[in-house]
């Protein structure tokens, strides 16, 4: 069975995360996928911000307009939601983000992107194993994007130390989306050796 191990770059952490002046290890940001809406709206703009990764303040009142004004239907509140949480990830508000996926799952529980976004939310907010089993849900619900689901549980396996889940998970990332860089630059940390060596 072969052995995966990973190269990692220490970085210091300011404010945030972690104690002040800690050396911690450079970790990706997860992915986030959107939830498309159709239409002239505040929910389609909310959709085409948390999509594009657009500045957070302007958008974030776009999704709350949205979801206080607008008539939208259940899948598309439950839609707005993830978006405006995917954007509270950008800000790396992470508590609003779970609050919203979490808000987003009790009006539609089987909406696979707000599985996989709280998945992500929670693993950046260092549960990881709470955000591995909430992706691994996720990934049953069919999400659009299961890519980046593929590559969030990555990232939640290895603050498990869970390398060689980590490394398949980000190998299935790249497979299912050859053109997206960030699978690739996670994989080129691992060195793979056949036990023995």
């Amino acid at each position: 069975m072969p052995k995966v191990s990973r190269a990692y770059s220490a970085v210091i952490m300011g404010l945030g995360i972690g104690a002040l002046g800690i050396a911690m290890l450079a970790f990706p940001s997860p992915a986030k996928p959107a939830v498309s809406i159709i239409g002239a709206s505040f929910a389609h703009d909310c959709y085409v911000a948390a999509k594009l990764g657009a500045p957070a303040d302007p958008a974030l009142e776009l999704c709350t307009r949205s979801i206080e004004m607008e008539p939208l239907s259940r899948r598309d509140l439950s839609g707005t939601y993830v978006n405006r949480g995917i954007l509270y990830m950008e800000a790396r508000s992470y508590k609003a983000a779970q609050q919203d996926f979490q808000h987003a799952l009790g009006i539609d529980p089987n909406l696979g992107e707000a599985v996989v976004n709280l998945g992500g939310a929670l693993i950046a907010q260092h549960r990881f194993a709470d955000g591995v089993a909430q992706i691994t849900r996720g990934l049953t619900l069919n999400p659009e994007e299961p890519e980046k689901a593929f590559f969030n549980r990555a990232l939640g396996y290895e603050g498990l130390d869970d390398l060689k889940a980590a490394y398949l998970d980000y190998q299935k990332a790249a497979q299912l989306k050859p053109t997206w860089p960030a699978p690739q630059t996670e994989l080129a940390r691992f060195t793979v050796a056949t036990k023995g060596r």
